[in-house]
Parts: C-alpha cells; structure tokens; sequence
C-alpha cells in the first residue's frame, strides 16, 4: 500500500524533530509552498539536517516564489534557496523574468549548488466531468499555469504552446494567483486546469482523488518518443518528458493509459559566501540522514546521488564538492567552482 508523500513528512518530522537542540548558527532556507516535491523534498532536507548535526538549525520559510527567493539570496537576505536550471540561466542573462532587474547577471555570481532534485512531472490537471480529454480542449478555458513570472509557468506555458500552439490570454484564460490560492480556486470549480509538477504520488492529488475523479491531460507514447520540434525546444536542459501512469490515483483517476508530459529538474541552491564548512557540514548531514529513511519514505528513492551532481550550468559550492569528492562521487566539469 502507498504512502502519500504528505503522510511520509509528517511521519518523518515527527519522529526526527523540527530543530535540533542548541543549534549554533542559523541558516535561512526559502522554498515554494506546501503541496509541491520541492517543499517536501526541502522540508524533509531541513529536518534530517537539524537532526543530523547540532552547528546548523536551518530555518525554512515556504512563502512567496522561487524566482524571487534566489535574487534575495544572492543579495545576502537568504542562505538557501531553491531553483532551476532554466530560473538560473535567465538570472545570468538577464532575461525572462529578470530582464528588467539590471543587476540579475552581476548577482548570479552569487550563486552556488548544494544539489540537484527531481521536481517532478507538470500535471495538467482537470476533473472528469468536466470532459476535457486532450491538451487542445483548454481553448477558451480557465487555466493556471503556475504563479505569475516563476519558473513554473514558464514552463507550462512553453509546454502547452508547443503541443498545442495556443497563447495564454488568446485562446485561454491565464489565471494569474499564488499556488495555494490556485489549488483552492481549482477546487471550488473556479478555475478549469490546474497545473502542478511533483512528484508521484502528489499529495494534493491524492486528496482531491479521494473526493473527485481527475484526469491528466497530454501526449501518448507515440508523440512523446518522437517529439515535434516545437516539443524539442520547448524541454532544453533542466527539462525533459516524462509519464503520468494510469492508475496511479487509482478509481480517482480518469486516465485509462499513461499520460506524458513535461517534467523538471530543480535544485538547492546556496549563497556563494556561506563557509565552506557550513555547506559541507550540512550537505554530508542531509545525504547521510536521507540514507536512514528511504525504507519509511519511498518517495525518497528519486532523490540519488547521480542526479544530484548532473551536468547543470550552475556550479556546485566548495563545501558541497568536498563531500562529494569524499565519498567517491564523480563530478562532471561544468559542475566545478
């Protein structure tokens, strides 16, 4: 029997602690809301850490959004954050969200990894009743693409232009709102498709399929492995395709086949000038401590060392290469300080 991923942090916070007892230094770590693989993943990196050692209590603020927090980090206000390749190529260029915030490029050199993550797959999420069966039924519907500027919209919309050619505010309605609120606006019917990536099983999903019967919408196999060239450029490097299996939320679940769809790489990242001590202190603590909860939380199984250290553009901080290098783990160049 599954363990909701919602289930297994609040097990594992339970029995390892919120903080660890006379913390030294405290480290500021923000992350995107409750409901997502990042905050699970980030949460649970914050509780193994503090139990882990007793020189770091790391303290996590899990309001506002991702593309805000890095810039806030690189300015000294955060220690730990997290991002996405494609978030940290448009800091270092200046584009995208950032193209009107001069400073983003010259802040960027601020910017270090700890590790990379899975964020899990985008879920374009409607309920069955509602008959919306392939990707091109969301002409004219309300739709939430993620929060307004983030990384995550950015995304879903480059997804849904290339399988279906539509423009947000065109040929949809581009709903503009927080994750929470859109996750409460879709559950009160007043929003169509709902658009989340995490990781299977996603806790938000699994609560409303309890209630309410889901469909996910995308491409067959067929299309996904041989994708169109709108579909190539629309996952570069730090995205991919992935799958949505049938099944998975079980009678709460439309689908009838596998579904695919985009999915995401994201990471952890860490102020340049935090010590080296203190991220490699902190990093052996967290892979350490993961090792001891796999068997209680299976979701963990998509947090490993290989894809932790991917090629990605961002380097990996001294500290956290220390640990690396330590036990053995092979680093690609591009990912050296």
């Amino acid at each position: 029997m599954k363990r909701s991923l919602l289930a297994a942090l609040a097990a594992f916070a339970l029995a390892f602690g919120a903080s660890a007892a006379g913390a030294q230094e405290v480290m500021k770590m923000a992350t995107i809301s409750p409901g997502t693989s990042a905050y699970l993943t980030m949460t649970t990196m914050a509780n193994v850490v503090n139990q882990g050692q007793d020189a770091y209590e790391i303290q996590v603020d899990a309001t506002g959004a991702a593309t805000k927090h890095i810039i806030e980090m690189a300015q000294g206000k955060l220690d730990m954050v997290m991002t996405s390749p494609a978030v940290y190529r448009f800091m270092k260029s200046g584009k995208a969200m950032y193209q009107k915030l001069k400073s983003a490029p010259e802040l960027s050199k601020n910017v270090r990894l700890m590790f990379w993550f899975p964020y899990g797959t985008y879920h374009v999420t409607t309920y069955a009743e509602d008959d919306l069966t392939s990707l091109e039924d969301i002409k004219g519907k309300k739709v939430f693409l993620g929060p307004p500027g983030g990384g995550a919209w950015a995304a879903s919309n480059a997804w849904l232009k290339a399988t279906t050619g539509y423009e947000p505010g065109e040929d949809y309605d581009n709903v503009k709102a927080s994750w929470s609120s859109a996750l409460q606006g879709f559950q009160d019917r007043q929003i169509d498709v709902y658009i989340a990536g995490c990781i299977d099983p996603c806790p938000q999903f699994e609560q409303l399929s309890v209630t309410n019967q889901l469909r996910f919408l995308g491409v067959d196999k067929a299309t996904a492995d041989n994708p169109t060239e709108a579909m190539q450029k629309a996952v570069p490097p730090g995205r991919f395709i992935d799958v949505v299996k049938a099944g998975t939320y079980g009678d709460g679940q439309a689908n009838e086949s596998d579904v695919y769809t985009v999915a995401a790489v994201v990471g952890v990242a860490v102020r340049k000038d935090v010590s080296d001590e203190a991220v490699y202190t902190i990093t052996k603590a967290f892979w350490e401590g993961l090792e001891k909860i796999r068997a209680d939380a299976p979701w963990v199984e998509h947090i490993t060392l290989d894809f932790a250290v991917q090629e990605g553009p961002l380097p990996l901080h001294p500290g956290a290469l220390r640990y690396y290098q330590e036990i053995g783990q092979s680093v690609v160049a591009s990912n050296l300080p």
